[in-house]
């Protein structure tokens, strides 16, 4: 890596503008941010292309589908996590925070078996160089499962533990809402017999009164004694919002409803919804459309959660919608202000003195193709 590299004739995207422009790196950081074009020799011509802040990611559960591909087949973990990490650099994200899900909802499900052996291939891979992005953990808590807590507090301590939410997937409420959707969900999804669902319900029901407050609360406390961030998940009413931000919650993940979002950001939460949302047009629970938050100014965040490629199209999409998001403010969804919610104040943002994570893309028809990206000013796409 050259001890400073310039791209010029660059479509800048900083937090507040675009321009044309040069951008100098020096050092791992961001050195200098100008308009116009550099007539220096050794300057990359950037030919017009948008030069973006590195995408961060808050919640995929992306690495999932590379450990287990197909039913019944687990992949080589360390494997798993190098295949995921490339997709996810290129999808442009230089910093992802792998969702891990403790408390696994999925009669069937592996997600608890699988967990020792991700955060294994994680820290081996991440410790060895091996990958492009900056993987960070988020600890998804399912309240409801009575080993939840036991769980979560041998994993607190774990070094790459950034970002922690609480959720609560039982039906009648949050998300499910409709016990209908409930059904259709889960059996849809795995194969339930009739009789193998009612008593998945009556199961799910019965341990949500037993565990969830409980352990809502002590592992938020938990959290705040290390200086976590913590984001609720799928608030749908006035009182859920009051209670996560009576918790000092930071985040507001998936609200259902747009009186949980608006109260989410009037509260001071910072209101994260799926960038698939955005680009399906709605919600594939039945729930409130990304795009109805933006037209009331009260979307964020945006994550990819399932599919890496959604979230730099999200929000090119967001920026191209009558809503008062122009570019800056919709790359920021996907930038600056995951970032900031998860506490990384060095990165996020095209300024003078952060990192220099950065992304080169053109734009066709209103889909990118990402043709480079930097973490820390080395080229890793």
């Amino acid at each position: 890596m050259p001890a400073e590299q310039i791209f010029t004739q660059a479509r800048v995207v900083t937090a507040e503008q675009e321009f044309v422009g040069t951008v100098v790196l020096r050092d791992g950081l961001i050195a200098q941010v100008e308009e116009g074009i550099s007539r220096l020799p050794q300057a990359q011509n950037m030919n017009g292309d948008y030069l973006l802040p590195g995408l961060v990611e808050l919640h995929t559960d992306n690495l999932e589908k590379y450990m287990s591909p197909r039913p019944g087949v687990d992949w080589p973990s360390v494997s798993a996590v190098q295949t995921h990490d490339a997709q996810i650099v290129s999808a442009g994200i230089t910093t992802v925070f792998d969702a891990l899900s403790i408390g696994d909802v999925n009669p069937r499900g592996k997600r608890m078996q699988q967990l020792p052996a991700m955060l294994e291939a994680i820290a081996t891979a991440a410790s060895a160089g091996h990958l492009r992005a900056d993987h960070r953990l988020h600890l998804r808590c399912e309240l409801c499962h009575p080993d939840t807590l036991a769980v979560f507090r041998d994993l607190l301590e774990h070094p790459q533990v950034a970002l922690v939410s609480v959720m609560d997937h039982s039906p009648g409420q949050r998300q499910f809402a409709q016990e209908s959707k409930y059904r259709e969900y889960y059996m849809g999804k795995y194969h339930l017999s009739e009789a193998e669902m009612n008593a998945f319900i009556k199961e799910q029901v019965a341990n949500s009164i037993e565990y969830s407050d409980r352990h809502r609360r002590a592992i938020v406390e938990a959290c705040h004694a290390r200086g976590l961030s913590v984001a609720s998940h799928d608030d749908a009413t006035l009182a859920h919002v009051q209670e996560s931000a009576g918790y000092g919650m930071s985040i507001a993940e998936f609200p259902t409803t747009l009186e949980a979002a608006q109260a989410s950001h009037r509260l001071g939460l910072k209101v994260l919804m799926g960038a698939p949302n955005i680009v399906r047009g709605g919600s594939h629970s039945g729930n409130i459309a990304a795009a109805e938050l933006a037209q009331h100014g009260v979307l964020d965040i945006l994550s990819s959660d399932y599919y890496p490629a959604s979230l730099l199209q999200a929000a090119l999409l967001l920026a191209a919608q009558d809503n008062g998001y122009d570019l800056p403010r919709a790359i920021a969804t996907v930038s600056r202000a995951p970032a900031q919610a998860a506490g990384l104040t060095d990165r996020g943002e095209i300024r003078v003195g952060l990192r220099a994570d950065l992304l080169q893309a053109q734009v066709h028809d209103g889909h990118a193709v990402i043709q480079q990206v930097w973490r820390q000013a080395k080229r890793v796409f």
